[in-house]
């Protein structure tokens, strides 16, 4: 038998015109009952009446989220992520990878106001702008083309998660991204209380991590490039260069957890004892890297915690009750410290 309305605003101890706004995502609702609401629809198993919201609210309760692609473990985990919280809105989520293609973005964007209500953009904005001319910010797409995004303020939203802030200033869009300047902060602190004094960085554009790092002591910092693709073994092949360059490093400092744990992988490879001669950090906090050997020191930028900004801000577009300006949230993050900087007798 079909679970009603009724039932969960019963279970949640609220009225049904409270359950109807917490699921049309409606602000203003005290954050206790939006929980009470959310743990009734789970016990019960309510679906809601998505036909009968689109023909009363004009949404058609569905969010796209635009991906470069699902094969990189971080980019996975924060879609789920996303997809996670938009339940929590009582929204269906389609994951639409892109593959870097600015056609297959452009149609997603499109789809605002048709098949999607709005959309969550993952990864850097280079491919967006405003609409008319635009040029493309940053190496990433040197005289590639630019996605006209529109109007992302309004009832179609749009919201950029960690698309890089120099990119994202010059397009009308809410952004959320994690406090890349304390990251780095955090891990220039580590490395300095761990006693590395000669580190290098595995990937290119890890801008606030340098100025840290000479901030408190080394100025000229080796950094390998990568190539067009940050993986592990990109990682391995990037760690091995780097030492034979420069065999006085003792920290590599890598882009994202991919590139560490395939420098890890290398480094045990070829004898050379972490974090004994060379420590080793990367970001994103993987869960591989609680299982390497040793297991990584690692950044969480918290994807649980970005994913719930970025349903926040759309919803709050949605609903028609976010101001016009674009917003940004900046959402904290946290140093993991492991054997591959503490060593294996740290506790």
């Amino acid at each position: 038998m079909r679970v009603t309305m009724r039932e969960v605003a019963d279970r949640a101890g609220v009225s049904i015109k409270t359950v109807s706004r917490v699921v049309n995502g409606e602000p203003h609702i005290r954050p206790e009952k939006v929980r009470r609401v959310h743990a009734a629809i789970d016990e019960l198993g309510w679906v809601p009446n998505r036909a009968a919201r689109a023909l009363r609210t004009g949404l058609v309760g569905v969010v796209g989220i635009a991906v470069t692609e699902l094969r990189r473990p971080y980019l996975a985990g924060l879609v789920e992520a996303l997809v996670t919280e938009a339940d929590r809105w009582g929204l269906l989520a389609a994951v639409e990878p892109t593959h870097g293609d600015p056609a297959r973005l452009a149609a997603v964007l499109a789809a605002r106001g048709k098949t999607f209500d709005g959309v969550v953009l993952i990864g850097p904005a280079a491919l967006i702008g405003p609409a008319g001319p635009t040029v493309p910010v940053g190496p990433a797409l040197p005289g590639g083309p630019v996605v006209p995004v529109g109007d992302g303020l309004d009832d179609r939203p749009v919201v950029v998660v960690q698309g890089g802030a120099a990119e994202v200033d010059r397009i009308e869009v809410d952004r959320v991204g994690e406090d890349v300047a304390e990251a780095a902060a955090l891990m220039a602190r580590h490395l300095a209380v761990m006693g590395r004094s000669r580190p290098a960085l595995l990937g290119a554009h890890q801008d606030e991590l340098r100025a840290a790092l000479a901030a408190s002591g080394p100025e000229a910092v080796p950094c390998a490039e990568l190539g067009e693709v940050a993986d592990r073994r990109a990682g391995a092949r990037a760690a091995v260069q780097v030492l034979e360059r420069h065999p006085d490093v003792d920290a590599l400092l890598c882009v994202n957890d991919e590139v560490a744990l395939g420098a890890l992988a290398a480094l045990v490879k070829h004898g050379v004892d972490v974090p004994g001669r060379v420590a080793v950090a990367g970001y994103g906090n993987l869960e591989d890297g609680r299982f390497s050997t040793p297991s990584l020191t690692t950044i969480d930028p918290g994807p649980a915690r970005l994913a719930r900004s970025a349903l926040e801000l759309l919803a709050d577009r949605l609903a028609g009750t976010a101001p016009r300006q674009p917003r940004a949230v900046v959402s904290p993050v946290e140093l993991i410290r492991r054997e591959s900087t503490l060593g294996r007798d740290a506790r």
